[in-house]
């Protein structure tokens, strides 16, 4: 099992929730209002006045067989419009109940 969570511009919500329906992700936890910027190339996403966008960020614990699913779909994503950001991070789950 692999804990992904993915942090995204709120413009790519039904994106994700549509990937997550397609790879049959039924458990996550969804963060809403998130503030943030990009380390290399990313707008800051401030929900201010001057920088009013925002972010989501969603964590959901998966098989490692879609694992590289997530990250393609996400990658894809990005390439169509990296100005909206997404990015996708992976841990090991070592145990849980």
């Amino acid at each position: 099992m692999k804990a992904i969570f993915i942090v995204y511009n709120q413009a790519h919500t039904e994106k994700v929730e549509y990937m997550f329906e397609q790879l049959e992700i039924r458990g996550f936890t969804r963060w809403t209002d998130l503030t943030g910027r990009g380390t290399e190339t990313g707008d800051p996403h401030m929900n201010t006045h001057t920088w009013p966008e925002q972010n989501t960020a969603r964590l959901a614990i998966i098989d490692d067989d879609k694992v590289q699913l997530v990250l393609d779909a996400a990658k894809r994503m990005d390439e169509v419009n990296k100005s909206v950001g997404i990015r996708a991070f992976v841990w090991n789950v070592e145990n849980m109940y």
